[in-house]
């Protein structure tokens, strides 16, 4: 079976299962969380080199302020269950978006997670946290528009190549596949630019009950696939 190298996820659907279990949108969230350790290890084992997957973005911010804090709390404390997951399953965990957002607490606990985690060789997750794909883009012309100014590059060597290196995902590939649980069919601000040839795959089933046979039926239908990146 032809597996993607790099799944890219959009984790859709928490609020809506928690409140058709008559539960608060928190607990939605909170079983979410504990099902991501649960796919990167189906996604290993399918052979998944790298999974990105949107946790917060920035426009999440407009939610409710007990949603967004209880949102918080829960990947501060995600990522000390992942200090644990990242050595049991040999796992290098990265952090995409404007961090400089998030307070001092919780971008501690991400650089120490990602320093910690970068000895390990299996899958790399990425988790986009204050992420959106219009705000990085804007972050990196800046960047590219300074490095101009200073003189460090010319306007005539900035192509797509040179561009993707000011990105928050410069260091990955761009993903082969997009996963969207919960029916919802768009982007949602998400990877704009890194997903301009990946091949969508939308599924009613909200993330909280995408199982690993649930991964590997998209991955599955992704094998069906043919990829012609614009050719014939």
């Amino acid at each position: 079976m032809n597996v993607p190298e790099h799944i890219a996820i959009i984790l859709d659907g928490n609020g809506r299962w928690a409140k058709a279990k008559g539960m608060p949108r928190t607990y939605g969230h909170t079983v979410g969380a504990k099902n991501v350790e649960t796919i990167c290890r189906a996604a290993h084992d399918l052979g998944v080199k790298y999974v990105t997957m949107y946790a917060f973005s920035t426009e999440n911010w407009s939610r409710p302020d007990d949603e967004v804090k209880a949102l918080m709390k829960l990947l501060g404390e995600y990522i000390k269950t992942c200090m644990r997951t990242a050595k049991k399953d040999n796992l290098r965990v990265r952090f995409i978006g404007d961090l400089t957002k998030l307070d001092d607490k919780l971008r501690k606990a991400i650089d120490e997670l990602t320093e910690y985690s970068s000895q390990f060789t299996g899958l790399t997750l990425t988790i986009a946290i204050n992420y959106g794909s219009r705000d990085e883009m804007t972050r990196a012309i800046r960047k590219v528009a300074s490095d101009v100014k200073d003189g460090k590059i010319e306007v005539e060597s900035i192509d797509e190549s040179l561009f993707g290196t000011y990105l928050d995902t410069k260091d990955i590939p761009d993903p082969d596949f997009m996963i969207r649980t919960s029916g919802e069919q768009r982007l949602s601000n998400y990877l704009l630019w890194q997903l301009a040839y990946a091949e969508f795959y939308f599924t009613p089933v909200a993330w909280p009950d995408f199982s690993p046979e649930e991964l590997k039926k998209a991955v599955e239908e992704y094998d069906k696939r043919n990829r012609r990146f614009g050719g014939i």
